[in-house]
């Protein structure tokens, strides 16, 4: 066994811990759902979901796999041997995610390579949304299995990158992070303070930051709210039971977490900043959607199209919007990698720079599925199984296993077990644990069915029915039945000599 991993210092986990919460969606979705929901609405009900269960479950995870030194799979294990299904079920869909989210890093990268050719287009809506369908040569539809080279080019770029990041673990890790943390910060800032020099910008950040009460009473507003904050910090995908894993016993958790948190939320909204005001000075607010896809490549091409009357200032200013995400999505794609790498090479005693290729090689050829023709449609069944079943019912069961069936006095000990300014009151953190979060996930999967089945007839984005069945229900019943598939791996594994490893929380 090689000696685990450790960050090199706090301040590098905090960074690598940001790095991985803050990614595509901080830019796209958040300032999307915030222009749906009457701007400062939304950001009032992100705070206290934040608050009552985001902070909560990131301090749970992180401190569990600090006290096992496990990954997901062996730290649910230590939690109850029952419950190391649920650890490989997050591994499981993580891996799932990582195949599709490397595509989507994979289009960043291509079209910033291609903004170049927005300084041919001013003025020109229809040439801007239509690029990246040109490039990409994306059907939208489940057809077509042809792949363009550039695409392709792009796809092992973005593998390269992910795999050279995560190369020696938490070691090159630390140093990527203190690039790729900042880096996109840097270049929102750039991005907001021309943004907000435009006329209309103010109108657009007055959307974005004035609450209108009447939102409140809309459900979709909550669930919307509830799901951003649970899908943006990297929860429930094994990525910070890896993260927790690699920190030395001096951590403070529980100020860690606040400040992973709170970081995560001011980059989501320097995001909104950037996008209101640019929408706003092109007179596009109309146009800002909650679809993150449509709007990085279809609606905000548009709109650096029409910032002047400058080709090549509208050019440079799409290239630095996509070296943006770029630098969002590699932190992201490649904790991903770090969280199932880990998990795995933890419970079946294997290198971990040997499990972080296989995991990259699999993985990279499994997402050539999704820079296809029909890739695009493959991508949003994925996605949506992925996300709105599987993690929030992998989040219910984590709620289960540690709020109701262990000792959640130990979890707060370990949480605040270092604690100087800030410690969590067992009331809260119990609260959010036992009740608060689980209620919540259970209600945003409850809503989630509601839709799929009352008002889509069980059907989702008129794919056919083999294709939802395909990508979506078997993904989803593999992905909850990995664990009892590896655990007929496990014991065909012992019959040659394998010994699983005791997960004991001991007390100090």
């Amino acid at each position: 066994m090689e000696k685990r991993g450790q960050w090199s210092s706090r301040f590098i986990f905090i960074l690598a811990a940001i790095g991985s919460a803050v990614g595509l969606g901080n830019a796209w979705r958040f300032p999307g759902l915030a222009a749906k929901h009457g701007g400062g609405t939304f950001l009032v009900v992100y705070l206290f979901a934040m608050l009552a269960m985001g902070i909560p479950l990131l301090m749970m995870e992180i401190s569990i796999a600090r006290k096992f030194r496990k990954g997901a799979i062996e730290s649910m294990r230590g939690i109850g041997k029952r419950w190391e299904p649920v650890g490989w079920a997050a591994t499981s869909n993580a891996f799932v995610i990582v195949c599709y989210y490397s595509v989507v890093f994979a289009w960043v990268i291509l079209m910033f390579i291609n903004s170049w050719q927005f300084a041919g287009m001013t003025g020109n809506n229809e040439a801007a949304s239509g690029l990246f369908f040109e490039l990409t040569q994306t059907t939208g539809a489940i057809e077509g299995s042809s792949i363009p080279g550039i695409v392709m080019l792009c796809l092992m770029i973005a593998w390269g990158l992910i795999f050279f990041c995560i190369r020696n673990g938490a070691s090159s890790v630390g140093k990527v992070v203190k690039f790729t943390v900042f880096a996109p910060v840097v270049l929102l800032v750039i991005m907001a303070v021309k943004g907000c020099t435009m006329p209309g910008a103010m109108e657009g950040l007055k959307i974005l930051f004035v609450p209108d009460a009447s939102a409140f009473s809309d459900p979709s507003l909550w669930v919307d709210a509830i799901g951003q904050v649970f899908y943006s910090l990297s929860i429930m995908m094994a990525i910070m039971f890896a993260y927790g894993s690699y920190l030395g016993d001096d951590a403070d958790v529980a100020l860690d977490a606040v400040i992973i948190a709170f970081s995560d939320m001011a980059i989501s909204v320097l995001s909104g900043i950037v996008m209101f005001s640019t929408m706003g000075g092109t007179n596009m607010l109309d146009k800002v959607t909650d679809s993150g896809i449509a709007t990085a490549f279809i609606v905000y091409p548009q709109a650096i199209v029409n910032l002047t009357d400058i080709g090549w200032f509208n050019a440079v200013f799409g290239a630095i919007f996509y070296l943006m995400l770029i630098t969002l999505a590699i932190d992201s794609a490649f904790s991903i990698v770090e969280g199932v790498s880990a998990a795995i090479a933890d419970k079946f005693h294997l290198k971990p720079k040997t499990v972080t290729i296989a995991v990259c090689a699999i993985s990279g050829v499994i997402s050539m599925v999704f820079i296809t023709q029909a890739g695009l449609a493959w991508l949003d069944i994925v996605d949506n199984w992925t996300n709105q079943i599987n993690l929030i019912v992998i989040g219910v069961l984590e709620c289960i296993a540690i709020g109701w069936t262990f000792n959640l006095r130990k979890v707060l000990n370990e949480v605040n077990k270092n604690a100087k300014r800030f410690k969590a009151p067992y009331w809260w953190f119990a609260a959010s644990i036992k009740f608060i979060a689980p209620v919540m996930l259970t209600g945003l999967f409850v809503w989630n069915m509601v839709v799929l089945f009352g008002q889509n007839g069980g059907s989702y984005g008129g794919y056919p029915i083999w294709a939802q069945v395909t990508a979506g229900w078997v993904v989803s019943a593999l992905v909850f039945l990995s664990g009892f598939i590896a655990k007929i791996i496990v014991s065909k594994k012992k019959k040659k000599g394998y010994v699983e490893d005791e997960v004991v929380w001991e007390e100090k």
